[in-house]
């Protein structure tokens, strides 16, 4: 009995058409054609390769050359026409080769299998989409060292608890945000080296009886080396799982500096103020200025968190080597760095042209006590144990409160009343000047220190 044609390229075992419905419900090309340029790129090392061990003649390479040649401008132009009974981006490619040179379109699936192909192509796309987010972090990273170069000695509340606590710089505490950034840099690298290995070759799950050249392939793509082991290399997606992780923790960061800048460009705090095409207005409340960029990126985080557990679910119970469930991988693969990237985008323009509102910040220092940890030390560098001046301290405090002062505004016979070794020089160090520049070591929030560090930082990112 003759067997009607079909369309699809591993139809030679069924007997029916796939249901129609069916054929939607597992058809990745609504999402997997934005792999098109990396599907290419690894289908034209393939063929150099398959050339190179006799696969292909030179005249079959030339003719798949310039065929995935003409299909990528097709892509690139809009004029690719994708089809769903094709299922994915390799068929539709691979199906648009054979339609535009004939049998030579049909070789180059030779020694490799769709396992290895989509393990190779998303490879090959996230090693470049984390270029991209990397530069965004630099990006952030060089705006944050300016407005930090500008704030170096602008004096601003510490909180704990978002309670003050002791008085910093403001330069100081966008420092901490370059800190941040800096690890999700290296996070980030360290994914993009432990990835960078080559599945190509190890076909479905088991190699390949061809005597396949991948060390030369991995070359071509710019790989370390090949995969040692064909069953992981198709089967796992922890350098996916390992990206979302890492994204998660950007993302943490990023909504932590949204949180803060929500609450100072509040009326009731007033510490700056966000360039107006990153906020919108209210449709009843005309006098409205809403955080939406801060907002949107503090909810955003919680989407990405999401994904990385979607990929932890989807992992967890899959036996080797490849499942159907993997196709599942791409989705919040995807979102997840058009997220990171929109988000560390926003803040890259956003943060460094805040305004920033030196009076607001300064005022709030003084409020909450904020040198009261200076006047400890001042009692402890008078020979006091710290626990026995943490004490009169304390008491000290409870008289301001009383008397609805700060303690730089109690006299000095009312500060020896609580210890009899304060002198006049108590005063240097009740000022939010002189508690700021007393933190002049490593690390420390005294504007001296802050230049240094950027310095450094500067240094580090060139």
């Amino acid at each position: 009995m003759t067997k009607q044609s079909d369309s699809r390229m591993w139809g030679g075992r069924f007997s029916e058409q796939t249901d129609a419905f069916v054929e939607a419900f597992t058809a990745s090309i609504e999402f997997d054609q934005r792999l098109a340029m990396v599907d290419i790129l690894g289908s034209q090392a393939h063929a150099k390769m398959l050339h190179r061990i006799g696969v292909l003649t030179e005249d079959e390479l030339a003719s798949i050359e310039k065929g995935l040649s003409n299909i990528k401008a097709e892509v690139e132009s809009g004029k690719f026409e994708w089809s769903v009974q094709l299922e994915d981006v390799h068929m539709n490619i691979e199906a648009r080769l054979t339609q535009l040179i004939g049998v030579a379109g049909k070789k180059l699936h030779t020694g490799r299998s769709r396992n290895d192909q989509i393990a190779t192509d998303i490879r090959l796309y996230l090693r470049e989409e984390i270029k991209v987010c990397q530069q965004f972090i630099r990006q952030f990273q060089h705006g944050l060292l300016e407005l930090a170069t500008k704030h170096a000695d602008t004096i601003m509340p510490g909180f704990t608890h978002l309670q003050v606590a002791q008085p910093i710089t403001f330069g100081h505490h966008l420092l901490a945000w370059f800190e941040m950034l800096e690890r999700d840099f290296g996070r980030l690298a360290g994914c993009a080296k432990r990835m960078n290995i080559l599945p190509l070759g190890a076909a479905a799950l088991a190699g390949t009886s061809y005597p396949l050249d991948r060390q030369y392939t991995a070359e071509l793509l710019d790989f370390t080396a090949p995969s040692r082991n064909s069953l992981d290399a198709v089967s796992d997606r922890d350098f996916a799982i390992e990206f979302c992780a890492d994204a998660a923790i950007c993302m943490t960061h990023l909504s932590r500096m949204a949180e803060e800048m929500v609450i100072w460009s509040s009326a009731q705090f007033n510490f700056i103020v966000l360039p107006d095409r990153y906020c919108t207005g209210s449709s009843i409340m005309p006098q409205k200025k809403n955080p939406d960029v801060p907002e949107l990126v503090r909810g955003k985080s919680g989407r990405v968190f999401g994904h990385l557990m979607s990929l932890l679910t989807l992992m967890k119970s899959q036996t080797l080597a490849y499942n159907k469930d993997n196709q599942e991988d791409k989705e919040p693969l995807f979102d997840t760095l058009d997220t990171l990237q929109g988000s560390l985008r926003a803040f890259a323009d956003m943060v460094p042209n805040l305004q920033v509102n030196k009076e607001s910040m300064y005022q709030a220092a003084k409020q909450g006590f904020a040198t009261a940890t200076d006047l400890a030390d001042y009692l402890v560098n008078k020979g006091l144990p710290f626990r026995d001046s943490h004490e009169v301290v304390g008491i000290a405090v409870a008289y301001a409160i009383d008397k609805g002062k700060d303690l730089s505004e109690c006299s000095l016979d009312e500060l020896k009343e609580f210890h009899d070794s304060i002198e006049q020089d108590v005063f240097d160090v009740l000022t939010l000047e002189g508690s700021v520049n007393l933190r002049n070591i490593t690390g420390g929030t005294a504007p001296d220190q802050v230049r240094i560090q950027i310095e450094q930082c500067r240094k580090l990112i060139s």
